[in-house]
């Protein structure tokens, strides 16, 4: 009886063998990681903003601190996003015929929010607290980067859940002084042990990595 398959399919039929599993291996390692690339995270990409707002101008030169704005950010799990009211506050002494403040002008002349582009925007699934991070003592820098240094608004961190879990298994490496929470100057003295801190805020490190924590 002649042969159905000629000799070199069982070449054939072993490259395939070999290679079907580093196909389908590398296209899962693609999928698990493709979240990690700048360009998905958006990390150090600065968004469109109806209005371009620089923290380093009111931060670093105008010395305004994170709360005037922020204002909930030491009371609920939102920071808060300024009324442009706070905005007017000021702009209603100075720049008031600035061309690029003309969407903070009509959003107050209107009463409508402006329809700021979110830079960190979690997941739904995902629960986070900004009250309780500020209250044991992690500062806005730790997550948000050198914001007294940006003329646009990135995102600093992918806040992949691996990198949220790398403060969450070791706070003593970022937590500081609530004094010096919205401090962005503020650098760990040489004598500094996050240990204390966490004994003194009373971090509950046993369960900082349960599921339940962020995952509700």
């Amino acid at each position: 009886m002649a042969q159905i398959f000629p000799r070199s399919a069982n070449a054939l039929a072993k490259t395939i063998l070999v290679l079907v599993p580093v196909i389908v291996g590398g296209l899962l390692s693609i999928l698990l990681n493709i979240n990690r690339l700048d360009y998905v995270s958006k990390v150090n990409i600065p968004l469109d903003q109806p209005v371009p707002f620089s923290h380093k101008h009111h931060v670093t030169g105008m010395g305004i601190d994170c709360r005037y704005c922020h204002t909930t950010v030491e009371t609920s799990a939102f920071a808060g996003i300024p009324p442009t009211e706070t905005c007017m506050s000021c702009h209603s002494q100075i720049w008031t015929e600035a061309p690029i403040l003309e969407p903070v002008r009509a959003s107050f002349r209107d009463e409508t929010a402006i329809q700021w582009t979110r830079v960190h925007d979690l997941p739904d699934f995902v629960y986070f607290d900004h009250s309780i991070h500020v209250s044991k003592g992690i500062g806005c820098q730790s997550c948000h980067g050198q914001v007294d240094q940006m003329p646009l608004m990135w995102k600093a961190n992918t806040l992949n859940m691996e990198w949220c879990l790398d403060c969450h298994r070791a706070p003593e490496n970022h937590i500081r002084p609530r004094a010096e929470v919205f401090n962005m100057l503020w650098k760990p003295p040489p004598d500094h042990d996050g240990r204390e801190l966490v004994a003194k805020y009373k971090v509950q490190t046993a369960q900082l990595t349960d599921c339940s924590i962020c995952h509700r």
